[in-house]
């Protein structure tokens, strides 16, 4: 029963003939020719869809890519110890990787468009994750090739792996001169070579092949302790990267919870949002379409955050509204809409028309009760002398009056208007 189990997943059934397989490798490995076009054509193609942000199309560059050969062949040659082989391929991988960098930063340097899309972003911050799918895509890679029907997992480990957008990644940070960008899409494209060869090596290991050279066991003990050091290097950056990714969601998660408990089940319409995680401290900065907060009431809101564990974190409230024009504009970007010049005056109008603006349904009822002998009446604000230091803004009154009743006492309205709406500069106007 156990032994039927072993022969159920082994693999070495279906296995085609190691010279061939071997054959196959070292044809796939050269970057000369056809294959060196076929790799410059491949990188222009990611870096436009890049570009325009475009996921078919990257996802077109990477099935005709060639990079897979000399990273399989070194992994290939490291497992049998064909130095010739691992020689070889590692030349090639070179040659590769500067092609692809020098095409895909002449691409993005004459290129007009050089804003940062969110699949460029994505290749620019590594962790533990991509260090899986690379060492997965290749354990599939590597086991394909060894199989007599070759299937279709092929083009799925090319997709998978996803060598060529760090690259071309890494290419835009040349030609931006963003370093950050280049580093961290230069290591997650590291992280893929690395690992598929790990992940060659260990299928090859495991079907045994036979070696080219015969060494002796102490060499042998030394490959595999600097192979095993090598993959603790590569691994722990991107432990690091991807705790410093779960508390930064975490950090995301926490802001929207106050966010909706403070303001939005307040009612109060945001329209402007920007968070800071990586800045110390960190900054949480908004807008409001038209509450104006109170210096009490953002003292109580920086007390509220240490309740949502939003420790080490500052928030500011933009509340001039002359100012925050190019911010909205910059976070709707972001969000992939556009907001022309137009919806920024209609914008604007809406909160000047809000400045004048009194919602006096309820005191007009009040009115009603309290002054039956007022008709037609209307409530709004009125600013003089604009522009200048003696800017005053008047709570103005029109009315009209039926003149057979008797005469209006305009100065207890006066007084029921000042209380009502906190403010000593009234207004009183008859309409004739």
């Amino acid at each position: 029963m156990i032994n039927n189990f072993f022969d159920f997943i082994s693999l070495h059934t279906g296995e085609e003939k190691k010279e061939k397989v071997l054959e196959n490798i070292k044809s796939n490995i050269s970057f000369r020719g056809s294959n060196l076009w076929i790799l410059a054509c491949a990188i222009v193609i990611a870096s436009v869809g890049l570009n325009v942000n475009s996921t078919a199309v990257i996802i077109g560059a990477m099935l005709i890519s060639p990079l897979m050969g000399p990273i399989v062949g070194a992994g290939f040659a490291l497992a049998i110890f064909d130095f010739d082989l691992l020689k070889k391929s590692g030349k090639n991988l070179l040659i590769a990787t500067f092609v692809s960098l020098l095409v895909s930063t002449i691409y993005f340097f004459i290129s007009p468009f050089k804003e940062t899309q969110s699949e460029l972003l994505a290749r620019t911050s590594p962790n533990i994750y991509d260090v899986m799918i690379a060492f997965f895509g290749g354990l599939v890679g590597v086991i394909a090739l060894t199989r007599v029907e070759k299937g279709n997992p092929i083009p799925g480990v090319a997709i998978a792996t996803a060598l060529m957008p760090p690259l071309c990644t890494a290419g835009y940070g040349l030609a931006t001169a963003n370093f950050s960008y280049f580093f961290g899409a230069f290591y997650l494209y590291s992280i893929n070579c690395f690992f598929i060869c790990i992940s060659t090596f260990l299928i090859i290991k495991y079907l045994q092949y036979p070696p080219v050279k015969i060494i002796n066991e102490k060499f042998e003990k030394k490959i595999r302790y600097s192979i095993t050091v090598l993959i603790f290097l590569m691994i722990l950056p991107s432990f690091y990267l991807a705790y410093t990714l779960f508390q930064e969601k975490k950090f995301n998660q926490k802001v929207e919870q106050f966010v909706t408990n403070e303001f939005a089940n307040n009612g109060y319409t945001l329209i402007y949002k920007n968070i800071s995680y990586k800045t110390n401290p960190k900054k949480i900065e908004f807008a409001f379409h038209s509450k104006k907060f109170t210096p009490h009431e953002l003292k109580d809101l920086k007390k509220k955050l240490l309740q949502y564990d939003l420790t080490n974190t500052e928030i500011n409230i933009r509340q001039d509204t002359k100012d925050i024009k190019g911010e909205i504009l910059n976070e709707l970007r972001k969000q992939n809409k556009t907001l022309t010049d137009k919806d920024i005056i209609i914008n604007n109008l809406n909160q000047e028309l809000n400045e004048y603006k009194i919602d006096n349904t309820e005191t007009l009822k009040e009115l009603a009760i309290l002054f039956p002998e007022l008709k037609d009446v209307s409530i709004g604000r009125h600013i003089t002398n604009p522009n200048t230091d003696s800017t005053t803004t008047l709570t103005v009154l029109l009315y009209q009056t039926d003149k057979s009743k008797q005469e209006i006492d305009i100065k207890k309205i006066d007084l029921w208007l000042k209380q009502k709406f906190k403010t000593d500069d009234i207004k009183i106007v008859q309409q004739q």
